[in-house]
């Protein structure tokens, strides 16, 4: 019986000792899953505070080109109604003085001098257009000539001398002949 007992005892000894073995192996892979994660946590981290400096960074930008915008929207703003702003130039103009006011140049003077220029660089463009027909057709007419030359036999082409079938007499006389 006392063998019994001890081998019992001894059964159960290794039992305990193999799950205490088991358990500490868990908690060992449980503790570096943890350090695992927490190193995840930690790079997730960073990203999102690198994301949030790059979001923050790229909404100065956009209100810094919104605010762009609209400061060369109002420098280029046109007048809705451009008699309102002749009205206003001439206003301004009669505010000078007499003596300034020569040194302002007339609106319809300038108009009529735009309108002089732009009809005499139409002027010189038909003449351009005109010119160059004129060369191209110069140039086709004399084309169209040296075909009619040499299709009637006026001259014979380098292609069509090397063409012929029949050999010159000068390489018969050279070519050996079997014999």
């Amino acid at each position: 019986m006392k063998k019994i007992f001890i081998f019992s005892m001894l059964i159960s000894l290794a039992l305990i000792c193999s799950c205490g073995k088991q358990d500490s192996t868990a908690e060992q892979q449980l503790a570096q899953r943890k350090v695992e994660l927490d190193t995840r946590e930690n790079a997730l981290a960073e990203r999102e505070s690198a994301l949030d400096a790059r979001e923050k960074a790229l909404a100065v930008r956009e209100k810094a080109l919104t605010e762009r915008e609209k400061a060369i929207a109002n420098m280029q703003k046109i007048p809705d109604n451009p008699s309102e702003s002749k009205a206003e130039t001439d206003s301004r103009i009669q505010q000078l003085p007499p003596g300034l006011r020569g040194l302002v140049p007339d609106s319809s003077r300038a108009a009529s001098a735009k309108a002089e220029k732009d009809t005499a660089t139409q002027e010189r463009l038909a003449q351009r257009q005109r010119s160059l027909e004129q060369l191209q057709s110069q140039r086709q007419r004399k084309f169209e000539a040296m075909q009619k030359w040499q299709s009637s036999g006026g001259a014979v082409s380098p292609a069509a001398q090397g063409a012929s079938p029949t050999p010159s007499p000068g390489v018969e006389a050279t070519s050996p002949m079997p014999r």
